[in-house]
């Protein structure tokens, strides 16, 4: 695939508080960005990573809310991340019900594979950043590093870095990086 990375960033939970279960945001004025969430993804986007959102949003189809609710709330995000200097490249959503057997759906890597050949991304140097399992596992699958959000995950949950907000995780990322960087430098100039 292309060499650009990016940073793949679920929405509910990473960005703006998450609805109770089974429930869904179905406004624009419902988006409450979480603490930390805006900066972290203005940091990514200053270190040179594509932002992009991959959410599953099921509720559409269960007629819950609607494609014009998301770009809405893509609008509100937009909004949200200007002052900062930085905005989503790219949105993308699972929209399907759970027995649709899609590969779009977290933990499926679809949603990724998708963006990666549409963007020219280099995968192996991008970053999937959520708060489950699933996301964990979809980057995993499309063969991103990984990054959990959030103190309530459980500590089974396995990813790279994990961190309490998206500003915590952005930080660690991006030391990640400039240390990988740093190595390669050293390897190329031996």
């Amino acid at each position: 695939m292309g060499g650009l990375k990016a940073a793949f960033l679920d929405r509910d939970g990473t960005l703006n508080t998450r609805p109770p279960p089974h429930e869904y945001l179905t406004t624009a004025d419902a988006f409450e960005w979480l603490p930390g969430a805006r900066e972290g993804a203005a940091r990514l986007s200053e270190a040179g990573y594509l932002l992009t959102v991959v959410s599953n949003q099921r509720g559409v189809a269960r007629g819950l809310l609607t494609v014009e609710t998301l770009r809405a709330i893509e609008e509100r995000i937009q909004d949200g991340l200007r002052p900062l200097g930085a905005r989503i490249d790219a949105f993308r959503y699972c929209i399907h019900e759970l027995d649709a057997a899609c590969c779009c759906r977290k933990p499926e890597p679809g949603m990724l594979l998708d963006l990666a050949r549409e963007l020219d991304l280099d995968l192996r140097r991008s970053w999937m950043i959520g708060d489950s399992e699933s996301d964990v596992e979809a980057g995993r699958r499309a063969g991103c590093r990984t990054a959990l959000v959030g103190e309530t995950a459980s500590p089974t949950m396995t990813a790279e870095v994990r961190g309490a907000t998206l500003l915590d995780v952005s930080e660690t990322v991006l030391l990640l990086t400039s240390q990988s960087s740093a190595s390669n430098s050293e390897i190329n100039a031996a």
